[in-house]
């Protein structure tokens, strides 16, 4: 029987985290080797997540849990504050970051790139881990080519710490390599509120909805004369993410070299 792949989960106590923890306990092929978080430091991780005790304990030391744990994979769900040092920290002691977490730049993502080849090790940064996402911002980018005239609408609740959603600049990123730079709309529009047509991004525009009760959606409306193409896709459960976040663990394992985007993954 191959080894498990070894897994430490960043922000474990999280909404996001204790998914991982769960989806990570419950895989034949993966073992849990350490939670990482600043609090619920000594609570058992199984039982944090509802499922029997598994002998692994919350720490609040990322350092000294990635190398006591001898982890392969390293998933992190935690804040665009702390994840740039959390990845780095974690490619400099050979482990696979797998990423969720938006607020990289493109710098970012070049070092990153250059440590994990360096280290000889595969690294994921995934702005969206949910295939039914990916397929939209993949169905985006095709018909981009047929409908140039678009707009980008993404809804997500009220406590997201960054706007545009890392999902809609991928989505942004992609119809673009696509589509030319084409200035839509009046020319000589005003707008009389500040903001008030959204961010302005190779031509279109984005637009960040931040409510309460609202988890996660994106819609690109298309339109050309006489017709319009909506393209929307909705997230209700953090569990839609954990089958990409499988497979994203699975897949650093077989390459070296930080993969920026989920939908590389997706035949």
């Amino acid at each position: 029987m191959e080894r498990k792949i070894r897994v430490a989960v960043v922000g474990a106590s999280g909404r996001m985290g204790r998914e991982v923890v769960k989806t990570v306990l419950t895989e034949p092929d993966f073992e849990l080797a350490a939670g990482i978080d600043r609090s619920s430091e000594g609570i058992d991780l199984g039982r944090l997540v509802g499922l029997e005790e598994c002998g692994v304990q919350i720490q609040n030391d990322l350092e000294l849990a990635l190398v006591e744990s001898k982890a392969d994979v390293m998933v992190d769900f935690t804040t665009p504050h702390t994840v740039v040092f959390n990845t780095s920290l974690a490619i400099r002691h050979g482990v696979r970051p797998v990423i969720g977490t938006t607020g990289f730049t493109p710098q970012d993502i070049e070092m990153l790139d250059k440590q994990c080849r360096d280290k000889e090790i595969g690294g994921l940064i995934a702005p969206n881990f949910s295939i039914g996402a990916i397929l939209m911002m993949r169905f985006a980018a095709q018909a981009a080519k047929y409908f140039p005239h678009l707009e980008i609408i993404e809804y997500h609740g009220d406590q997201k710490l960054d706007a545009p959603s890392g999902t809609a600049v991928k989505t942004a990123e992609m119809i673009s390599e696509i589509r030319e730079e084409i200035r839509q709309g009046n020319q000589q529009e005003e707008e009389t509120i500040e903001g008030s047509r959204g961010g302005y991004y190779n031509g279109f525009r984005i637009h960040s909805v931040r409510l309460p009760g609202i988890f996660a959606q994106q819609e690109v409306i298309m339109a050309a004369h006489g017709q319009s193409l909506k393209i929307r896709h909705d997230s209700y459960d953090r569990a839609a993410y954990m089958p990409g976040v499988a497979i994203g663990i699975r897949k650093v394992m077989t390459y070296t070299g930080l993969v920026y985007g989920f939908e590389h993954f997706i035949d």
